[in-house]
């Protein structure tokens, strides 16, 4: 793996634990047994202008159609100045994956996945990122559904610090981006589930909350809700339409 600063993989505990039992209106349902039921929510940071990130891009093209797993592409900003800007970064998710570095304890570099705000990996072979996922155990500690314009948060377990509320708008498209400097140049690259949007809606400290949320400008658009420990922890809940 190269980048502009080495990392070195970080592993982080999973919660042990079942989900809480919830019902999430029609971003998810209820499973078997009252188990809740959502997408495991992994998040892939890379770079166009990186040589080692396509491999690890076509492992997240080849799973963004799976139900059982919210795969989102951030493209961050530090390899800007190195001779291709990313059409597709921005400083948010620069910082996002900052945050992630400090609570995992990774250094900053591409590409890295980071599966449920708990564990991080590189990324570039599908065996190691099928096994992340299956390690996954995805937490439900809050209801969350959308009606009419807003995000609704349930009652809950909420860290003593509080948590964060994002809405992420992201295209499940194939956007396929000619690549004409840097250590990609000449090649056409592949991106799917993009994130176009983050937005951090306001916090959750256990009790019901709601929010404003707009339709996304471009009707092509996806929309997800993360409900996150502060700081890059774990998530707590997450849904999407």
């Amino acid at each position: 793996m190269t980048g502009p600063t080495m990392r070195k993989t970080a592993w982080a505990s999973l919660a042990a634990g079942a989900a809480l039992a919830v019902a999430v209106g029609a971003w998810t349902t209820a499973g078997a047994g009252g188990t809740a039921q959502r997408p495991v929510v992994l998040e892939l940071f890379q770079s166009q202008g990186c040589s080692s990130c396509p491999p690890a891009n076509a492992n997240l093209n080849a799973i963004a159609d799976r139900p059982d797993v919210l795969a989102l592409s951030f493209g961050v900003t530090y390899w800007d100045q190195l001779g291709w800007k990313d059409t597709f970064a921005k400083p948010a998710f620069t910082d996002r994956q900052k945050a992630y570095a400090r609570g995992l304890d990774a250094q900053l570099g591409t590409p890295q996945m980071v599966v449920e705000g708990r564990e991080d990996l590189i990324g570039t072979n599908a065996r190691d990122v099928e096994l992340a996922l299956r390690r996954a155990r995805p937490a439900m500690e809050a209801t969350v559904a959308l009606s009419r314009g807003r995000v609704e948060i349930g009652a809950g377990q909420a860290p003593k610090a509080g948590a964060d509320v994002w809405l992420v708008r992201y295209d499940p498209r194939v956007r396929q981006v000619a690549i004409q400097r840097g250590e990609n140049n000449g090649k056409t690259l592949p991106h799917r589930d993009v994130v176009v949007e983050l937005t951090r809606l306001g916090g959750w400290n256990g009790a019901p909350v709601g929010f404003a949320a707009r339709p996304p400008a471009d009707p092509a658009l996806r929309t997800a809700v993360l409900v996150q420990a502060r700081d890059g922890g774990p998530i707590l809940a997450a849904a999407r339409l």
